[in-house]
């Protein structure tokens, strides 16, 4: 019976570390930018995949928008580069920027 109980006991920890590394994913991602936010108007392509979601293709999106239509005025112009929703947005507004203007 003792046995039983922490067989029954590491599983709920092991499921409940589980879960709470599931939920700690996204802040996790976040922390990978250090603390200085990301102008978006000089960052390379690897500097912008330090971003949450920003992979390698969103990233050259973002390069080439910006080449093809000059620097962003601000932040939220990001949105009209393919694949950058209002959701992405929302991730990512408090982590880049535009520098000064």
């Amino acid at each position: 019976m003792k046995r039983l109980k922490s067989k029954t006991m590491a599983t709920i920890v092991l499921s409940a570390f589980a879960v709470m590394s599931f939920f700690l994913s996204p802040v996790q991602a976040a922390s990978k930018v250090t603390d200085q936010k990301i102008n978006i108007n000089t960052a390379s392509a690897g500097e912008l995949q330090q971003l949450p979601r920003i992979g390698e293709k969103v990233a050259q999106r973002i390069i080439d928008f910006r080449e093809q239509h000059g620097n962003f005025q601000k932040i939220e112009e990001i949105m009209k580069v393919k694949g950058i929703g209002e959701r992405m947005f929302a991730n990512l507004k408090e982590l880049i920027t535009v520098g000064s203007m």
